[in-house]
C-alpha cells in the first residue's frame, strides 16, 4: 500500500526484537523459513528514499498484541505444523485473491488510509 500511495520516507514497526534487528542487517539469520522474506524485504527498501525498523514492544502495541492473541486462539490437529507460505518476487503487482468492490465505493484499505492521515479510525 505504501508502494502504490507513492510514499518516500516510512517508519516500519515490529514487536518481534529479533527480526527488526535481522532487517536493520544488525544480526544474521541462518533460519531457512524466514530468509525469503528478509530478501522481499530488501527488495521493498529500494523503492523508499528512507525507511526505517523500530521495535516496539507489544506491550506498547495493542494491534499487534490483539492480532498475536487471536492467533494463539487457532489450533492446529497437528502442533508442530506451520502453514507454508511461499513468497515470489515479481516485477509488478500480483494478486493472490480477488477482493469484492466495497458497497461504499472505497478501496479495502481507505479506513488505514484514513487513520494513517487524520488519525480518525471509523
Amino acid at each position: 500500500m505504501a508502494v502504490d500511495m507513492n510514499i518516500q520516507e516510512l517508519l516500519v514497526t515490529g514487536d518481534s526484537n529479533l527480526l527488526v534487528h535481522q532487517v536493520q542487517g544488525k544480526w544474521a539469520t541462518k533460519n531457512s523459513k524466514i530468509l525469503s522474506y528478509l530478501h522481499h524485504v530488501h527488495e521493498l527498501r529500494k523503492r523508499f528514499t528512507k525507511i526505517e525498523f523500530r521495535h516496539v514492544p507489544r506491550i506498547h502495541n495493542e494491534f499487534a498484541d490483539a492480532l498475536a492473541t487471536l492467533s494463539s486462539m487457532i489450533q492446529h490437529l497437528d502442533k508442530n505444523y506451520i502453514d507454508p507460505i511461499q513468497v515470489k518476487i515479481h516485477n509488478q503487482p500480483a494478486y493472490y485473491a480477488h477482493v469484492e468492490e466495497e458497497t461504499d465505493g472505497k478501496p479495502w484499505f481507505d479506513d488505514i488510509k484514513k487513520y494513517l492521515s487524520k488519525g480518525e479510525y471509523s
